[in-house]
């Protein structure tokens, strides 16, 4: 059944997300790994993408970490150098199925207002029909309801939405609720599998560039 509508995760897909390469660049691998088994940064983040304060949640953490603080503080100050570049194949083919009038939606765990900084940084993020972003919604993936709120924006049945995601207890949820899935690998994984739904075709302009684009 070829789907209606292809949705989108953000982080990993179309954004690359590496706060663990900021640190190892920023203080090295060895305290990099001390400062993630020390301080819950992930959980930190975690809270942030269900909708907790950017900066206010950042601070907090940092005020109970002193020893850490500085580097703590860098998930506000420097969060542009962990979410890039933007995974330029998998752009290319989100614009190639706007091109040919496909709906293209984000499902994505993303704070807030990170994800409008992201916006504003990337604005290939703006290029959507809609988007649902656990922040704005107050679930994340893969909590069933963040499918729900996308489902009942779009109005497109589970059964006729493509899911694009790099983890894979997000592909199991979406399947669980009917939905057609792909598990994010690379761009050219992803552009075999669109042309095989007939949602693009080799020619397309974007899969061309997808093909040879394996970040």
């Amino acid at each position: 059944m070829t789907p209606d509508a292809v949705v989108f995760d953000i982080g990993n897909v179309l954004l690359t997300w590496d706060p663990e390469g900021y640190y190892d660049r920023a203080i090295g691998r060895i305290a990099r790994t001390r400062l993630f088994r020390e301080v819950p940064l992930h959980e930190m983040n975690a809270a942030i993408d269900a909708g907790a304060p950017w900066h206010r949640t950042v601070e907090d953490m940092a005020q109970s970490h002193l020893r850490w603080r500085r580097d703590i503080l860098a998930w506000r100050d420097h969060w542009d150098e962990m979410a890039g570049p933007l995974i330029e194949g998998s752009v290319a083919l989100q614009r190639a199925l706007r091109r040919r009038d496909v709906p293209v939606f984000a499902l994505t765990n993303f704070g807030r207002e990170t994800f409008e900084y992201a916006r504003r940084l990337h604005p290939a993020l703006t290029e959507f029909d809609g988007a649902v972003v656990s922040g704005q919604v107050g679930a994340l993936k893969p909590d069933p309801a963040i499918f729900k709120v996308l489902e009942d924006r779009s109005g497109i049945a589970p059964g006729k939405l493509l899911l694009i995601d790099d983890r894979r207890e997000n592909v199991e949820a979406a399947e669980a609720r009917g939905w057609q899935t792909h598990l994010f690998e690379g761009p050219e994984g992803l552009e075999r599998r669109l042309v095989e739904e007939g949602l693009l075709r080799e020619e397309d302009p974007g899969a061309a560039d997808a093909a040879g684009d394996t970040a």
